[in-house]
This record gives C-alpha cells, structure tokens and sequence, in this order.
C-alpha cells in the first residue's frame, strides 16, 4: 500500500484535513441530493403517467372487433407529433389488442401478472428493447363487458439526463472548491497558529537564568491566552524551585563548611602540639561531635530529598493520637528534666487518624524539641489534643520560649530558616526540624501555624483529619 508522507507543518495539515472533510461532505451532499432529486422526479414522472392512463381509459373503443384510442381530444394537429408516452392495451391473459406508433412492435412489460393493474396503477420501472428506460403504470379497465389492461409508459431519459448533467456541474466545481477551502483552511491555520509560534520563539529564548520572563497574553481570553497562563504558572513554579533550590544549596554548602571546618582545625591543631594520651583523647571525642553533628545533618538533608522527590511512602494505619502524643512526650521527657522543664499534656484519648506514626511521630518530636530548646530553665510545655470540628483533629505545643516576631511566622518553617541564626548554630540546630516537620504534616493531610508573642511563648498547632 503506498503511504504519502505526512506534511511537516500543522497548518499544512490542517489546511489538508479542512479540505478533505470538506471533499466529503460535499461528496456526501451532492450523492444525497442526486438520489432525492432522481426519485423526486421520478415519483412526479409516476404522476404524470397515472394521469395520462385515465385520459387514455375515456378514449378507448371497440371498432370493428378492434381496440382503437381516438386523438381526437387534440384542438391542434401538431399536438399529435407530441406525444411521448407508450401505450399497450393486452387482454388479461397476455393478447396484445393495441400498441401505439411510439410504441411499435416492443413490448411494454411482458406477460401480465395476477394482480397488476387491479386496484391501483401498479408503478415500476423497465427498459424497451433498444436500451430505452421507463417507467411504467398499469390499470385494470372494463370496456363494454370486456375486461382490459392498460399499459402506459413515460420515458425516464430526460431524468437520467438531468442526473448526468447534475453531477458533471458537481464533478467540475468540485475541484474549485476544494482548492478554495485548502487555501482558506490554510490561511485560516496560520492566524490561529501565528500566536502559537510566537510563544514557541519566545519560550525557546527562556533559559535557567531567565525563567523571570513570561510568555505574552494578545488579551482574548481564548485557550491561547489560557495556554500562555499556564506556561507562566509553569515558569513561576519552575523560577521560585530554581530560586529555593539555590538557596538550598547554598545553604547546605554553609552548614557543612562549619562542622568540615571545625573538624579540620582540630587536626591541625592536634598535630602541630605535642599531646599526651588524654588530650588526644578529648581531640578525638572533639572532631566525633562534629562528625555526629554531620551525619545529623546529612540525614536531615536526606530526608528532605526523599520527601521531595516523593520516594518516601508512607505505611498508613489508625492511630490515636493522643497516645503518639504521650510517646513522644515520654521520650524527651528526660532532656526537659535537664532543664528543669515539666511537660504537661491533656486532651481527648480516643479519636484515632489514617497517619503513618513513624513520620508523624517525628513531626511531633521536632515541633516540641524546638519548644524544649529554646523555652528557659524550670518553664512549663503545655500538649494539648482536642476535636475542634468532626473532621479534624488539632495538637497544640504551647511554649515559654521568647517568641517569635510576627514578620518571621510565614517563614519559621522554610529549610535552614533562623529567626536568631547565632542563637540556633550554638543550640546545635540546622534550621530544618520544622520544614520537616510541616513535610510530615502535610503528607497526612493536615497543616501546621504557629502564632506567638514575642517575650511570651510561642505556640504550633497542628491540625489532621479524623478517620
């Protein structure tokens, strides 16, 4: 089967698919037309026939043992020259009594059948001898006792004539028109497609360092200017990823400068002296610190990358959540003895939420450990768990902290984010237990806020669906 190649360009294609269903529409309307006007005209010629057959039936006679059809009828003689129907008068079983001179010798129909002509006309169509078609209506006539059937028949050649005529006026505007829908489609594509070019040119000069520029709108509100909206959506997205992922990096680059760093120096340090065994010793327990500050971080990191590239899944089950809250407290209860903090928890027992407890867990950790470091000595960490609405579920951590200034709430949960940065870095935090606590919290569903006033305390609220 021979293949054509495909046009490369999409208005040339769609110039050749406007052109084509317009090839077969106009196929289709001009066959359906044919046909309605064939049998239209037809049905009409019937009528005629019929007409002429009851004419014939007042003009019929018995002359000297004959059939004879008077023309007498006629007010003119070249009305006689006129006639263009045929005429066979048989008896029922088949004797030919009369044929007209239009007629001669053919015969009309053959042998007579049952019933034709008997109650009604009996229309139909055939061919004379000589390749002549007609159509043909029969009748059932008594004339003076004696029983007839008449047999008139109109000649369909002028309706073929006019078909042929017909469709060789379509065949020959049909190329005209098929050029001028493929020239109209194809201009009418290049329109439509000309915006669609300018934001492919405009979009291929849009680099990394450039995702800043949008895509213009041509301000029509049609699926272009929804289709350049979505591309700039597209682009933000991309630029404000791009921008936190430098940030990121950078970032990361920043706090594992300072544990490499502080490693490094007290190498060096150590080997430029002369140590005894147990200043060796506290060298080495020195740069071990720095190294499980390391690894904490790194691990955080990894975590953040994983939960960010989605390869993280989450094993669901029902958990009540007051019980995951009374874990994590027992488990952080003994670094707030240290600092001589109580933690106080209350609240609802029973509701339960789909959640996975190893990840939710450590949102909770993070948040109160957070509250732990930085509330002072002797303060009191108050946990609450409470319904506020059927679907959803609220732990509060209420802190004696010094605060959070309202301009950094929006912030407090980016990654690396410090409200204090010196403050923090000596508290042995990276800045990343809240973003990867809001992680955990919205891969359940839920949200985390915190609202605070500075001098006072500071409180999270973390809000999940009920089962």
């Amino acid at each position: 089967m021979i293949r054509f190649p495909r046009p490369k360009r999409l208005g040339t294609r769609v110039a050749l698919s406007y052109a084509l269903l317009l090839g077969a529409a106009l196929v289709l309307f001009s066959a359906g037309t044919a046909v309605a006007l064939f049998f239209q005209m037809r049905s009409q010629l019937r009528h005629f026939a019929i007409q002429d057959i009851e004419t014939v039936e007042g003009l019929i006679s018995f002359t000297s043992g004959s059939v004879t059809v008077r023309d007498d009828y006629h007010n003119h003689l070249e009305s006689k020259q006129i006639l263009d129907y045929y005429l066979e008068i048989l008896t029922p079983d088949g004797v030919v009594l009369y044929r007209n001179d239009r007629l001669a010798k053919r015969p009309l129909g053959g042998a007579p059948a049952a019933a034709e002509g008997v109650g009604g006309y009996s229309p139909r169509s055939s061919i004379l001898l000589g390749g002549t078609r007609v159509t043909i209506v029969s009748r059932r006539h008594v004339l003076d006792g004696h029983p007839l059937l008449i047999r008139l028949a109109l000649s369909e050649e002028p309706l073929w004539l006019s078909l042929e005529q017909f469709l060789v006026a379509a065949a020959l505007v049909f190329p005209v028109l098929l050029l001028a829908a493929a020239i109209a489609g194809y201009r009418t594509s290049r329109r439509i497609l000309e915006p669609v070019e300018n934001m492919a040119s405009r979009a291929s000069k849009i680099t990394s360092s450039r995702l800043h520029e949008r895509l213009p709108l041509n301000g029509s509100g049609d699926e272009l200017d929804h289709l350049a909206e979505v591309f700039n959506l597209t682009l933000t997205r991309l630029d404000e990823s791009f921008r936190q992922l430098r940030q990121f990096t950078s970032d990361a680059s920043h706090e594992l400068r300072t544990p490499l760093a502080a490693i490094r120096s007290i190498g060096e340090v150590g080997l430029e002296r002369s140590e005894t065994r147990e200043e060796y010793r506290e060298l080495v327990g020195s740069m071990l610190e720095e190294v499980n500050r390391l690894t904490r971080l790194v691990d955080e990191l990894l975590m953040i990358s994983r939960g960010d590239s989605g390869n993280i899944h989450l094993n669901f089950s029902s958990v009540v959540i007051f019980d995951l809250v009374r874990e994590t407290v027992a488990f952080l209860e003994p670094l707030a003895e240290e600092k001589d903090q109580h933690l106080v928890l209350s609240g609802d027992t029973r509701t339960a939420v789909n959640a996975d407890p190893i990840f939710l867990r450590q949102a909770l950790l993070n948040v109160l450990h957070n509250s732990i470091k930085y509330s002072p000595r002797g303060a009191v960490t108050s946990l609450s768990v409470q319904k506020e609405d059927p679907q959803q579920i609220v732990i509060a951590v209420s802190d004696k902290g010094p605060g959070i200034p309202e301009e950094h709430w929006h912030r407090i949960f980016d990654r690396f984010y410090r409200v204090d940065p010196g403050r923090s870095r000596d508290a042995g935090g990276f800045g990343l237990g809240l973003s990867i606590a809001q992680w955990a919290v919205q891969a359940h569903g839920g949200t985390i806020r915190v609202s605070s006033t500075v001098g006072e305390g500071s409180t999270f609220r973390i809000s999940l669906p009920i089962l």
